[in-house]
C-alpha cells in the first residue's frame, strides 16, 4: 500500500490545532481539584469543610458525607472501573493518597486555595507496606485473576535433576509509574439529561459503560469525546474514580466541572507496576537443550483489589522444554491499584532473560545459540495456531549489531576507566485481539470518511485507519479523512494488549471494502458510466479511480460515480479476534544492546541497541518504528532509571514527580536501530499483522542487564541497575 504523507495527526500535533480533554471550551465552566488522604490505612474521624466552603468562588466541596452514592456493582475480576474501592463513599482510608474530597470553585486557583482548607482527621493504623517485607504474607490468588499463572508440563525437578548445568537465582524489579505528558483530564458537560464527557482515555467505549453504571443512567445518554490523547501507556485504560467523580458533581451542580491530576496525584490515582521478586530455576544440556526450568513470581496488588498485572507469558510461550513450572503469588499491601503498565510482561520476560544468559555462561555457550537450541515454531500447548519468525528475528539482529561468534571474557573489554559490555535478549509479548467496528461513508465528492469509536493514544491509529481504507477503497489517502475518538461513532476497543491497529483494522478494510462494492455496482448498473455492463469483480480501483482491470483506461473516479449518484454510500464492517485471544497470539523479537560503565563511579551507558521484531505484516513503517523506538527507551528507564520509592512508615509515594522519578531524557537514549521481519502471519487476521506497540519494550532491560554483566563481570539481580548496585556488586565480589 502506499503510505500516506506522514502522521495524519501530525499537523494538528505541531501547531497546538489539537485539542485534549482538558482544551475543550465551553461556557461556563468550573474548576475542580481533589483532596487526598494523608495516611496509608485507616478512618476519617473527622472532616471540616467549612473554610473552603465559606471561600471565595467556592461552589461545592463534597466529601464521604455528603457525596451522591455511586452504582456499584464489580462483576469480574477486572471491572472497568480499575479499582473496586469507591471514594468518597465510606471514611475508611485503604491507601495514601485515596480521595477524600472534592471541591468545585469558579476558578482554578480559587479551587487549589480551598483545597488547602479542607482539614481532615484521621484514626491512623500501621500500613502494610513493601514486597520483600511482607513476603511471608504471599499466598497464590484464585483462578481467573489476570496474570496469576499456574502452570506445569512435564516433570521439572527430574528435568533439573538430569541436567548437566544448572543455574538458580533471585531477580527483583521495582515499583513503575507510566507518566504520560499528557496528565489524566476530565471535562464532564450535562445537557439536561444527557452527558458529554471530554475524557483522557484509552477507551471512550469502556468509559461510557462504566461511567453510565456508576451514574445509574442509560449508556445511550453518555457520550464520551477523547480526539486525541497524550499517552496512557495503560494508566489510562480503564476508568478511574475521577472520571465518575466529576460527572457526579457537575451533574449536581449543573455546571460543566473539568478536573486536572496533578502529576504526584497521577502517582495514587492511576496506577502503577508492582514491585516483583523472581526465584527462577533452570537446568540444560551440554548442548544447551532445556530439561527443566521453574519460573516463580511474587508480586504486591492493593488490598481489596486482587489484580495482577505482572504475568508470567514468555516462560511458557517462548522456549521449549519439556519440565517446566510457571507459579504466581500475590501480597496485599495498602498501596493504589496495580494496573497494566507497558508492557505488563515485562518484568517477568526480562528475568527470564537474564536467567539464560546465566546458564549461557554457565555452558560456555553463545547466548543466541542457545535460544536457537530451545526454538519453538509455535506456542508449547497453544491453542491458536501461529506462524513466528523469530528465528529470523535472532539472525537479523546479530548481523546488524554485529554479534561476535565469541565474545571476550566478561570483565575484559576497557577503554581507559570505562568498561565495555554487549549483551541480548529474546523480546516476547502476547497481544490481545478485541472486538470492532467501523464506517465508511463516501460522499458526493468522491471522498470517504472513516469512523471507528476507538482512540489513537499516540500509536498512529488516525494514519493507520487512513492508510488501511485507502487501500481497501482503491483511494489516494489524502481522500481518505479519519475519524475517531467519539462514543458516537460504530464501537472500537480500549487501546491496551497492543490490540488497536490489528483489530480496527481489520473493521476498516471490511467497511472500505464494503462501500467500494457498493460505489462499483451504482457504476456498472448506470449506463452513463464507462463501466456500465461490467461484471464486478471485473473493476478495479486505484488512484480515485474505478476502472476494467482489462482496460485499465476505461474508468472514470469516484467523484464522477458519486456526482452523478447524488447522495452519499454508507458502508460498514466488523472484526472480532475474541476477548482475549487465547495463547498463540504473540509477537516476538530480539534485542541487542553495549554498553559502558564506570569503573570508578558504577553509572551506566547504552553506546548503541538494536532491535529485531517478528510482529507479523508492518502496517506502516513510521509509525511501528516510533513505537519500537518508544518501546525500547521504557526498557532502558526500566534497566537504569525508573523505580518508584515508598515511605514504609506512612505509606506515601516520595518521588511523586519527575524530578525524583527518573524517565530516559535524550542524553540517556542513543540512536536507536529497528529492524522488522515484515512478514504477514496468517493465523493472526485478515491484515496478517500482530499487536506491536509492548512487544520492543520487552527484552530491552534484559539485554541491558546481560550486557552489564559483561562488562564488569559482575551480576546485578535487581531493576532498574543504579550505580550504587554495580559498585556493591564488584564490593561483594572482591571479598569472595
Amino acid at each position: 500500500m502506499t503510505p500516506p504523507p506522514g502522521r495524519v495527526d501530525g499537523p494538528d500535533k505541531v501547531t497546538g490545532a489539537a485539542r485534549y480533554a482538558a482544551d475543550q471550551r465551553v461556557p461556563g465552566l468550573t474548576h475542580a481539584v481533589l483532596v487526598q488522604s494523608t495516611i496509608a490505612r485507616g478512618r476519617i474521624t473527622r472532616i471540616d469543610t467549612a473554610a473552603a466552603e465559606a471561600a471565595p468562588g467556592v461552589l461545592a466541596v463534597c466529601t464521604h458525607e455528603n457525596m451522591p452514592r455511586f452504582a456499584h456493582r464489580p462483576t469480574s475480576w477486572l471491572p472497568p472501573h480499575a479499582q473496586s474501592t469507591v471514594p468518597l463513599q465510606e471514611p475508611d482510608i485503604w491507601y495514601g493518597g485515596q480521595h477524600v474530597a472534592v471541591v468545585v470553585a469558579d476558578t482554578l486557583e480559587r479551587a487549589h486555595e480551598a483545597a488547602r482548607l479542607v482539614r481532615v482527621d484521621y484514626d491512623a493504623e500501621t500500613p502494610t507496606i513493601g514486597l520483600r517485607e511482607n513476603l511471608g504474607r504471599a499466598y497464590t490468588p484464585p483462578d481467573g485473576t489476570p496474570g496469576a499463572l499456574q502452570l506445569v508440563r512435564g516433570d521439572p525437578e527430574a528435568g533439573l535433576a538430569a541436567a548437566d548445568a544448572r543455574i538458580e537465582a533471585e531477580y527483583t524489579t521495582a515499583v513503575n509509574h507510566h507518566n504520560p505528558i499528557e496528565p489524566s483530564a476530565t471535562l464532564a458537560v450535562w445537557e439536561g439529561e444527557n452527558l458529554t464527557l471530554y475524557e483522557s482515555t484509552q477507551s471512550i467505549t469502556y468509559t461510557r459503560e462504566v461511567v453510565a453504571e456508576m451514574l445509574g443512567v442509560p449508556a445511550e445518554r453518555v457520550r464520551v469525546v477523547t480526539p486525541f490523547l497524550g499517552g496512557g501507556f495503560g494508566s489510562k485504560g480503564f476508568v478511574w474514580p475521577h472520571t465518575y467523580i466529576v460527572a457526579a458533581v457537575a451533574r449536581q451542580l449543573r455546571r460543566p466541572v473539568r478536573l486536572v491530576l496533578t502529576r504526584a496525584q497521577m502517582s495514587t490515582s492511576c496506577g502503577h507496576r508492582p514491585a516483583s521478586v523472581q526465584r527462577l530455576r533452570a537446568g540444560a544440556t551440554r548442548d544447551g537443550r532445556l530439561t527443566g526450568l521453574t519460573h516463580h513470581i511474587i508480586s504486591h496488588s492493593a488490598t481489596r483489589d486482587l489484580i495482577h498485572f505482572n504475568p508470567v507469558a514468555s516462560t511458557q510461550a517462548v522456549y521449549t522444554c519439556p519440565g517446566l513450572r510457571v507459579s504466581t503469588q500475590v501480597v496485599e499491601v495498602d498501596m493504589g491499584t496495580t494496573m497494566a503498565t507497558r508492557p505488563p510482561s515485562g518484568p517477568a520476560n526480562e528475568a527470564l532473560e537474564m536467567a539464560l544468559d546465566e546458564l549461557s555462561w554457565e555452558l560456555g555457550m553463545d547466548p543466541v545459540a542457545l535460544r536457537l537450541a530451545n526454538y519453538a515454531a509455535s506456542e508449547p500447548g497453544a491453542t491458536n495456531p501461529e506462524t513466528r519468525f523469530l528465528r529470523e528475528c535472532y539472525e537479523l539482529g546479530a548481523e546488524r549489531f554485529g554479534w561476535p561468534r565469541s565474545r571476550p571474557e566478561p570483565g575484559s573489554m576497557r577503554e581507559g576507566e570505562t568498561l565495555v559490555g554487549w549483551g541480548m535478549a529474546g523480546s516476547y509479548h502476547r497481544w490481545h485481539g478485541m472486538r470492532a467496528q467501523a464506517a465508511v461513508e463516501i460522499g458526493t465528492d468522491g471522498r470517504a470518511i472513516v469512523r471507528s469509536g476507538t482512540q489513537d493514544i499516540g500509536t498512529g491509529t488516525y494514519t493507520i485507519m487512513t492508510e488501511i481504507a485507502a487501500e481497501a477503497l482503491g483511494m489516494r489517502p489524502a481522500s481518505v479523512r479519519p475519524r475517531l475518538g467519539d462514543t458516537r461513532y460504530p464501537p472500537g476497543p480500549t487501546s491496551s494488549g497492543s490490540t488497536t491497529a490489528a483489530t480496527v483494522g481489520v473493521a476498516v478494510r471490511e467497511a472500505g471494502r464494503a462501500a467500494r462494492e457498493k460505489v462499483t455496482a451504482l457504476a456498472v448498473a448506470d449506463p452513463r458510466s464507462p463501466l456500465y455492463g461490467a461484471a464486478a469483480g471485473e473493476v478495479g480501483a486505484a488512484d480515485d479511480r474505478l476502472f476494467l482491470t482489462a482496460r485499465p483506461r476505461r474508468g472514470e473516479t469516484y467523484r464522477q460515480i458519486m456526482e452523478r449518484h447524488g447522495a452519499p454510500v454508507h458502508a460498514s464492517g466488523s472484526a472480532d479476534l475474541g476477548t482475549p485471544a487465547p495463547s498463540g497470539a504473540g509477537s516476538y523479537g530480539a534485542a541487542f544492546a553495549e554498553v559502558r560503565v564506570s569503573a570508578v563511579t558504577g553509572e551506566v551507558r547504552v553506546s548503541r541497541m538494536v532491535s529485531a521484531l517478528d510482529v507479523g505484516r508492518v502496517l506502516n513503517a513510521a509509525t511501528a518504528r516510533s513505537q519500537a523506538i518508544g518501546g525500547m527507551i521504557w526498557g532502558i528507564g526500566m534497566a537504569l532509571t525508573e523505580h518508584t520509592l515508598v515511605d514504609r512508615r506512612l505509606g506515601r509515594i516520595v518521588t511523586a514527580n519527575l524530578a525524583g522519578y527518573l524517565v530516559p531524557v535524550e542524553a540517556d537514549v542513543p540512536d536507536l536501530d529497528v529492524i522488522f521481519v515484515d512478514r504477514p502471519d496468517p493465523h493472526a487476521n485478515a491484515l496478517g499483522a500482530r499487536g506491536m506497540g509492548e512487544v520492543a519494550g520487552t527484552g530491552t532491560a534484559a539485554a541491558i542487564a546481560n550486557a552489564v554483566y559483561h562488562a564488569t563481570g559482575h551480576r546485578v539481580r535487581h531493576l532498574p541497575i543504579t550505580p550504587d548496585l554495580v559498585l556493591a556488586a564488584g564490593e561483594a565480589a572482591a571479598t569472595e
